[in-house]
C-alpha cells in the first residue's frame, strides 16, 4: 500500500478545509496560472471595470504614473519595498494647493489605486492573495482635520466680501447660502438640477459622494433664489442648475476662485486655508450642539456604518426634525417643521 492510499478521508477533508481557508486552490499548488500581464496591458482593463466616476477620477492619475514608470513590467514583479517607494514618491510629488496636507492624500490614493488593481488581479486568478504586495504596504496615517465651526462674525465677514467683490456676487452669495443652510458638499451642489427642487415643500434632492442621496430642507428664501437662478440663467430640466451669467454651468473652479478672492480681502481666511467645507463644519456643529447627534447626522446625510451599532437604527432622525433645526438656524418657518 502506498502512502497516498494510507491517507484517510478525514485527513483529506481536513487538508481541503485548510487550503480553502488559506485561499489556495489545487491549481495554485500546481502553479497553473496564466502569465501575469504587464501594467501597460492590465491597467486599461482595470479602467474599463471601474463603475464609480469618482473612483476613476481619484485613481486614474496614479494608474497613468504606473503605466509610465512600470508599463513594461509584469504586475507580479514589484516588491513591497518598490510599492513603498511608489507611495512615497506620490507623496513628494503631490500638488501643493491651499488645502494640501503634506501629500498624504496623494500617497493614500496611490495605495488605493494599487490595491484596486491587485484585488482585480486576484479575482482574475493572475496572482495569489499571499503574493499581493499592495496588501502589505500601509496607507499613511491620517492626521486630525484642522477644520472647525466658524463664529457668526466671521461668517458675516465672508458673506460681505462675496456680496461686494467679484464678477458675479449673486452667484457667490447663493453658493454660500446654499452650503451654510444645507451643509452640503461641493459635489452635491454641482449635481443639483431644476428637477431636484421641490418648491412646495421647500426641499432639494442632494446626490453626494458614495452615491448617497437625500431630500434636504431649505428655507423659503433659498428656494426662491434657486428657482429664480435656474429660470434666469437657462437651466433646463435634467441639466445642471448652478450657472454663470452666460448660462455656462459652473465647476469646482468657481469655488477655488471665490475662496482665493475672499482670502485676499480677509488674511485669516488664507492663513487658515478656509474653504467651503468649513461651512459644513459650522452648520453641523451648531445643529449637534442645539438639537443633538441624531439630527446632526441626518442633517449631514451621513450613511450608517457597521461601527454605529444597531441603536442608530432606532434613533434615526426624521426629515421633519431636520426641517425644525433648519427653521431655528435660518429664523424662517418651514412647511415640514413640526414642534412637539
Amino acid at each position: 500500500m502506498t502512502a497516498a492510499e494510507q491517507v484517510s478521508a478525514a485527513e483529506l477533508d481536513a487538508a481541503r478545509t485548510l487550503l480553502a481557508r488559506m485561499g489556495i486552490t489545487p491549481a495554485d499548488l500546481l502553479d497553473i496560472r496564466p502569465a501575469a500581464p504587464t501594467f501597460a496591458e492590465y491597467i486599461p482593463l482595470v479602467r474599463a471595470r471601474v463603475v464609480a466616476p469618482g473612483t476613476l477620477k481619484t485613481y486614474n492619475t496614479h494608474w497613468k504614473t504606473l503605466e509610465n514608470l512600470w508599463g513594461d513590467r509584469r504586475i507580479d514583479e514589484p516588491t513591497d519595498g518598490q510599492i513603498t517607494d511608489m507611495r512615497d514618491a506620490a507623496r513628494r510629488n503631490a500638488k501643493q494647493d491651499r488645502n494640501a496636507r503634506d501629500g498624504r492624500g496623494a500617497a493614500e490614493a496611490m495605495i488605493g489605486a494599487l490595491r484596486f488593481l491587485y484585488r482585480l488581479a486576484e479575482n482574475d486568478g493572475l496572482i495569489r492573495p499571499g503574493d499581493n504586495p499592495a496588501r502589505r504596504v500601509p496607507k499613511p496615517r491620517r492626521v486630525p482635520s484642522t477644520r472647525r465651526g466658524l463664529p457668526l462674525t466671521q461668517i458675516a465677514e465672508i458673506a460681505h466680501i462675496a456680496a461686494t467683490t467679484g464678477n458675479d456676487p449673486d452667484l457667490d452669495t447663493l453658493l454660500l447660502r446654499l452650503h451654510s443652510e444645507t451643509a452640503c458638499r461641493r459635489g452635491g451642489a454641482l449635481a443639483l438640477r431644476p428637477d431636484d427642487l421641490d418648491p412646495h415643500q421647500c426641499l432639494i434632492f442632494l446626490q453626494e459622494k458614495g452615491k448617497t442621496s437625500r431630500w434636504q430642507p431649505v428655507s423659503p428664501t433659498l428656494m426662491a433664489n434657486l428657482v429664480h437662478h435656474g429660470e434666469t440663467r437657462g437651466a433646463y430640466l435634467g441639466e445642471q442648475l448652478l450657472r454663470y451669467r452666460s448660462g455656462k454651468p459652473i465647476t469646482r473652479r468657481r469655488y477655488d476662485g471665490l475662496w482665493t478672492r475672499i482670502g485676499l480681502e480677509l488674511p485669516w481666511v488664507e492663513k487658515q486655508q478656509i474653504s467651503t467645507h468649513w461651512l459644513r463644519h459650522t452648520t453641523l456643529t451648531w445643529v449637534e450642539r442645539t438639537f443633538g447627534y441624531a439630527i446632526a447626522r441626518a442633517y449631514a446625510g451621513h450613511a450608517e456604518g457597521k461601527s454605529d451599532g444597531s441603536t442608530a437604527t432606532y434613533v434615526r432622525a426624521q426629515i421633519e426634525e431636520v426641517a425644525l433645526a433648519l427653521a431655528a438656524l435660518t429664523g424662517e418657518p418651514h412647511p415640514l417643521a413640526v414642534t412637539a
